[in-house]
């Protein structure tokens, strides 16, 4: 039977696809005369110049087409769906999982566990490799795709498989080694649990890791996040502030060691940690080039070193209206979003900037990042407060492309209840500031 993901939803114009005649609703059954199963065999075999399609076309008839392309050009096509097959969902009953603490009654697509390792080449998402096979990894050696981002956790099978709560959980080591030799690029991360991962078995994994450099290029520590929705799940609770230390303390210390051989840090703590700590963030060279933005490690500082570039490049002009804004944020990151705002009003003195942190009523007040404040909440303490000229809100609130809270509450609704115009701020200083001087 065909495989109906195999089907072109977009051909882009003036690509080759579309100059030899490709449509969308044509279905590429082979290319070169070799079957796809999905999104890695088109690309590996669609990267040759010059190639041969076959095609079912919406008609039934079928027919073979000669496309001429240079040797690693985007043949042009856009699938109906991304991966051209269907999606792997997780196989484990992680300890920490934050979709087992989502609420009843949301949109089915939120419970949905993903665990596909193809969305980590394409998305960047991290994967744990438990439903790989070996035979799954030689594809990706023979395709030479990379990075690959692992969710390791810890290297200790047993723990591993208690973690995980899954009995094939334990060969990580292997395979990681498995895709070392094949100097595939990797990047992995750790979900620290008080009691379980921590501590000793931390320095366990770290050090075991820190053998694969500079293959796997790095390795993010994330503190575990805590819902109120944990009926029947592991017992598990957040950091201290004196536990968030020491876990800074322990990652540092391997940082110092990663440095002395191979010339970076390797080990990166998130912003969460310092901030829960109450420590300063490192300087920006801590990060080595902040290639672990996606987990929350550098962003605070990366954030701050763009502002204080874009201040340094915007003039004050000589007559300025007042201006009053309101940005909405986590109670994590509100201390520091203060701190920029004052360098920001330093300057230009005509701009009035409130920061009120969201409490997370809806998840539960352990949950104190902004990425995850839902528009139910936002509407319930902001409603009765004057925001100004402008409510700025964080574009990680919202759903990827969309103006969706996760409640199902649209931004329009937000605007509406609170009678303000409301801005998405992307994750960039230069937006951060534009967005505070209405510009």
């Amino acid at each position: 039977m065909l495989n109906s993901s195999h089907k072109i939803a977009q051909v882009s114009e003036g690509s080759p696809a579309e100059l030899a005649g490709l449509k969308p609703g044509d279905i590429i059954t082979k290319i070169n005369n070799a079957t796809l199963v999905d999104i890695f065999d088109y690309h590996y075999y669609s990267d040759d110049a010059d190639i041969t399609v076959e095609l079912l076309h919406e008609d039934g008839t079928t027919s073979e087409v000669f496309v001429k392309k240079e040797e690693g050009e985007d043949l042009g096509v856009i699938f109906c769906n991304g991966l051209m097959d269907d999606y792997k969902s997780c196989s484990n009953k992680c300890a920490f999982c934050f979709i087992d603490q989502m609420p009843p009654g949301m949109r089915e697509t939120l419970y949905f566990k993903d665990d596909d390792t193809r969305l980590s080449f394409l998305q960047g998402n991290y994967v744990t490799l438990t439903n790989m096979k070996m035979a799954d990894l030689d594809r990706i050696i023979a395709y030479k795709l990379g990075p690959i981002n692992i969710s390791v956790h810890a290297t200790n099978p047993e723990l591993r498989v208690k973690l995980l709560h899954n009995r094939f959980a334990g060969d990580i080591l292997e395979k990681i080694e498995k895709l070392y030799n094949a100097e595939i690029p990797m990047n992995a991360q750790v979900v620290a649990c008080p009691g379980l991962n921590d501590g000793e078995e931390l320095d366990r994994t770290i050090g075991d890791l820190l053998r694969f450099a500079p293959v796997m290029n790095s390795m993010s520590v994330v503190p575990v996040g805590v819902t109120k929705f944990r009926d029947g799940l592991f017992p598990l609770r957040t950091y201290t502030a004196e536990e968030a230390g020491k876990v800074i303390d322990q990652i540092e210390k391997w940082q110092d060691i990663a440095m002395e051989r191979f010339g970076n840090h390797f080990v990166q703590a998130s912003d969460e940690w310092y901030i829960l700590a109450g420590r300063p963030l490192p300087e920006a060279d801590r990060y080595d080039g902040f290639i672990q933005l996606e987990n929350g490690v550098g962003m605070l500082r990366l954030l701050h070193e763009e502002v204080l570039d874009t201040l340094e490049d915007t003039k004050k002009p000589l007559f300025m209206k007042k201006r009053h804004v309101t940005i909405a944020t986590g109670k994590l990151a509100g201390p520091f979003m203060r701190q920029l705002a004052d360098i920001i009003t330093e300057k230009f003195n005509k701009v009035t900037v409130d920061v009120v942190e969201i409490r997370n009523d809806f998840f539960g007040e352990e949950i104190t990042v902004s990425g995850l404040i839902t528009g139910q909440d936002l509407i319930a303490q902001l409603k009765d407060r004057d925001l100004g000229d402008n409510l700025l809100l964080s574009c990680t609130m919202l759903r990827s492309g969309e103006e969706v809270f996760l409640d199902d509450i649209t931004l329009s609704e937000i605007e509406s209840a609170l009678q303000v115009k409301t801005r998405i701020v992307q994750s960039d200083g230069h937006d951060f500031v534009m967005a505070i001087l209405g510009r």
